[in-house]
């Protein structure tokens, strides 16, 4: 029997997205590169590879703005300071509030970065991801 896993959700392409973006925040890998590396590994269904490419895009180009924007958001924790994984699901869920808002709606953007700060952050991780996110939907700092 031949096992052939395949991306057939947006939320399995977010984790991919959250890795290609982790090893670029990490060692400096390009997320572009990284990202496509993660869907040759798989059979994708439906468009959830073009959503993928256009987050990890768009973290790209304006990594230093949504950088202030999260740091802003959360004052008391600079920057470097925040886990890599949390600082990157910021990352790409501010990028889907800003760019996929026609897609995607805010509150399933939410619900999906704090899906992934529960699987993949620390027990911390959920409740600082929906305070932050939470935060910047009520004032809505410009990109």
């Amino acid at each position: 029997m031949d096992y052939n896993p395949s991306i057939s959700s947006r939320r399995e392409a977010r984790v991919l997205v959250l890795q290609a973006l982790c090893e670029y925040d990490s060692v400096g890998h390009d997320a572009t590169e990284v990202l496509e590396r993660g869907f040759n590994e798989y059979k994708s269904e439906n468009n959830s590879h073009i959503f993928a490419g256009d987050i990890v895009a768009n973290v790209l180009e304006n990594f230093a703005s949504m950088d202030t924007i999260i740091s802003e958001l959360a004052p008391e924790w600079p920057l470097m300071q925040i886990a890599i994984v949390d600082r990157n699901i910021l990352r790409m869920a501010i990028a889907e509030l800003v760019w996929c808002k026609d897609k995607v709606p805010e509150k399933v953007v939410l619900n999906e970065a704090v899906e992934l700060a529960k699987r993949f952050g620390s027990e911390s991780s959920p409740s600082f991801v929906n305070g932050v996110l939470g935060s910047y939907m009520k004032v809505g700092i410009a990109v």
